[in-house]
């Protein structure tokens, strides 16, 4: 086994047991531990036999707390990745496919969106829609998109060069038949390598809005939870087990989604 299989047997391990917990904690939780009025434990508790990873402000169990923002994380990363993916092959399909003056505006708009920054965009979005998870994906998707559109354009421009493509062509395929029956079926082994990288980076740029206070406020997120630690002093009250968890989850799922992506690559594309 090479060292990037095994790499991405131990990404894909790390990612089953993040989604067994993301879909058991909510099943498992009850609404009297993540109630801020209901909660009897004392603040700022540290980890102990009752409450592995301590107590935050508010006297809630952070082991509870990471277990539940596991969901919304994940969502989040898994949604917004797949709308920036579904947004970039659809235009570099197009842009690569037909040319002309349709390819020509279509990466005058994909260089618009490689200019700004990203995070910039995502920011400004998140302030002026409203509050919500929805509002988070559709900041990240529409603003992570172009990368997956360039890299698309090109594996389809390449693979429309090749004399198959040619002769389906020449035997009167449509635009219909070339894109379903020679495009796609190349670029969806690359598309998904992509997006699985694109998770890594859709989950980072939640927990960076979370953390600036961009979230959704009614939910529990690995992001969220490090506003909350910076906001009501966790540094000073030296409550390092209210920062670390999160930290480390966002940091450990990041690395197992890269780990998985490069694994898919080098079979992919083994002699790149």
């Amino acid at each position: 086994m090479s060292r990037f299989n095994r790499a991405g047997v131990a990404g894909a391990a790390i990612l089953a047991v993040a989604a067994l917990v993301a879909v058991v904690a909510p099943l498992l939780i009850s609404a009297d531990e993540l109630d801020v009025t209901r909660v009897t434990a004392a603040p700022w508790q540290s980890p102990g036999a009752e409450f592995w990873l301590g107590t935050d402000h508010t006297g809630r169990s952070v082991a509870v707390l990471v277990a539940q923002g596991a969901g919304t994380s994940l969502f989040v990363g898994l949604t917004a990745a797949v709308l920036a993916v579904g947004i970039g092959t659809l235009v570099g399909v197009v842009s690569g496919h037909f040319g002309g003056l349709v390819a020509g505006a279509l990466l005058r708009i994909t260089d618009f969106f490689l200019v700004l920054p990203a995070l910039v965009l995502a920011i400004a979005l998140s302030t002026v829609l409203p509050r919500g998870l929805g509002t988070i994906v559709l900041a990240i998707g529409l603003t992570s998109w172009p990368s997956t559109a360039r890299m698309v354009r090109a594996q389809t421009l390449t693979i429309e060069a090749r004399p198959f493509v040619e002769r389906a062509r020449a035997l009167g395929g449509g635009h219909v038949h070339v894109i379903g029956r020679h495009v796609l079926p190349s670029v969806v082994p690359l598309v998904l390598v992509n997006a699985t990288l694109a998770v890594a980076t859709a989950i980072v740029a939640e927990s960076t809005l979370a953390f600036l206070g961009l979230g959704d406020p009614t939910r529990i997120s690995w992001g969220a939870m490090l506003h909350q630690a910076q906001l009501h002093g966790a540094v000073p009250q030296r409550a390092w087990w209210f920062l670390l968890p999160p930290g480390v989850a966002i940091v450990v799922v990041v690395l197992a989604f890269t780990l998985v992506g490069r694994a898919l690559e080098a079979v992919v594309t083994p002699k790149r």
